[in-house]
């Protein structure tokens, strides 16, 4: 390049860091503000909503600049090389999301109460990162639309259980799989409600198959075992196991066994049921028709860690942190999981899926819940939300391709930490060891 050219490249990528850098300074001042909120909480109330509409774009771009410099220094190049277009495109992509996001949380939290907003600053990077990961979600929903569709078909005679069904995203997979003419065994916490709520979706006789309800508490470990039990007395083969029961957002608690909740049901019981399960699972597969394992994971694991010093919560709690922790957790478990019944040379194979941005009852801890025309407008429905983890457990385009996380009923990209074993193996084994298994999956 002309040596002029080269100053102006250079010129726009020391304008660029440095633009990141002032913001980077934001956060001194916003430690300072979160001071002033809890000494002077009486005077802050507007102060606090409005700096929102600053603070989450800032937070956004300083998230996802890691991911993004190289690309944008790039760009930076070319526009000073007569291409601002290139510029145009990729801040329309990248910096539309976060301004969305940023307002859109801004206008949630107008309408939140001083003890739900975020008290420090990790708190607010989650919960920004958290809420552009929802608004890119919701994105991505609706391009991918067209591919959001399962066929169904007759399995007479085959056996799925499933966790968490009696509403929501649940009821409308219970409904596809009876579609489907199988024997389907829901775990519940509250038998009787669970059976009339169920009757009043799905009428007896629009159901082709058959269906079983368990009394299960997927938060108890205790609960969980003696489910497992109950089912394999009943069945020796399961061809099917869904692992959709699930929680998001909940305020700090722990369960009867000392473990963090969210993590406890959304991840530990699971973990917990299939190593119990295994053997009839395995005994259902078959060389040309491998029984199938699902997990119902959520795109915002892309943004979570494992964190083993504070796996319950006990040193620091916030919803979306544990959340995006347990999603991810199950990522990990599906990716080692596979790896397992392959060198086993097992026919079962696992998938976790994200059924999409849904309208449900999982919101009740969220923000949104309070602009429900919101979630009616832009958000998936349950049956919409149903179809990824239906076409997970059924679907023969999956043969052969255990392992794979989904969404919109397509193979999609991961955390990066699924891409490494040791990560997986670490996990595997440090969940074994609090659950108290030895070898996974035979009987102890």
């Amino acid at each position: 390049l002309p040596d002029r050219a080269i100053k102006k490249s250079r010129s726009a990528q020391i304008s660029t860091v440095r633009l990141l850098l002032s913001i980077r300074r934001c956060s001194v001042a916003v430690e300072l503000f979160l001071s002033l909120h809890r000494l002077l909480p009486w005077c802050s109330r507007v102060l606090w909503r409005l700096n929102f509409c600053f603070l989450f774009p800032c937070v956004c771009l300083l998230k996802t600049w890691p991911l993004h410099q190289g690309k944008l220094l790039n760009l930076c190049e070319k526009a000073t090389r007569g291409h601002p277009t290139e510029m145009l495109l990729f801040l329309a992509v990248y910096v539309g999301p976060i301004v969305v996001a940023g307002i859109s949380l801004c206008i949630l939290y107008f309408m939140k109460s001083s003890k739900e907003l975020p008290k420090n600053w990790d708190e607010l990077v989650t919960e920004a990162w958290f809420q552009y990961h929802g608004v890119r979600g919701l994105a991505e929903d609706r391009i991918n639309s067209r591919y959001n569709v399962v066929e169904l078909f007759k399995q007479p005679g085959r056996v799925a259980v499933m966790t968490g069904g009696n509403r929501g995203i649940g009821l409308k997979i219970v409904e596809k799989l009876l579609e489907c003419d199988m024997t389907v065994v829901l775990g519940v916490r509250n038998v009787e409600s669970s059976r009339r709520a169920i009757a009043k979706e799905i009428p007896e006789e629009k159901s082709a198959g058959k269906l079983f309800l368990e009394q299960l508490d997927v938060g108890s470990m205790d609960s969980v075992r003696k489910f497992a039990a109950e089912i394999k007395k009943k069945y020796r083969k399961i061809h099917i196991l869904i692992n959709n029961a699930g929680i998001m957002a909940a305020p700090f608690a722990l369960t009867e066994d000392g473990f963090e909740s969210q993590m406890a049901i959304n991840y530990l019981g699971h973990f917990l049921l299939t190593h119990l399960l295994l053997p009839e699972i395995v005994a259902a597969g078959e060389a040309d028709r491998h029984s199938r394992i699902v997990n119902v994971s959520s795109c915002v694991h892309l943004m979570g860690d494992i964190d083993y010093e504070n796996f319950h919560g006990s040193k620091s709690y916030y919803g979306a942190t544990a959340y995006n922790q347990s999603k991810l957790a199950q990522i990990l478990f599906t990716k080692h999981l596979q790896g397992l019944l392959v060198d086993r040379k097992l026919p079962v194979q696992v998938h976790a899926c994200h059924p999409g941005v849904v309208d449900t009852d999982l919101f009740i801890h969220s923000s949104s819940t309070v602009i429900p025309w919101f979630k009616k407008a832009l958000f998936k429905n349950p049956e919409q939300g149903s179809r990824t983890v239906v076409y997970a457990a059924i679907s023969p385009k999956l043969e052969g391709k255990g392992g794979s996380y989904l969404s919109n009923c397509r193979l999609h990209r991961t955390h990066p930490m699924a891409k490494d074993p040791a990560a997986c193996e670490k996990l595997f084994d440090y969940t074994k060891e609090l659950l108290k298994i030895g070898d996974f999956g035979l009987p102890q």
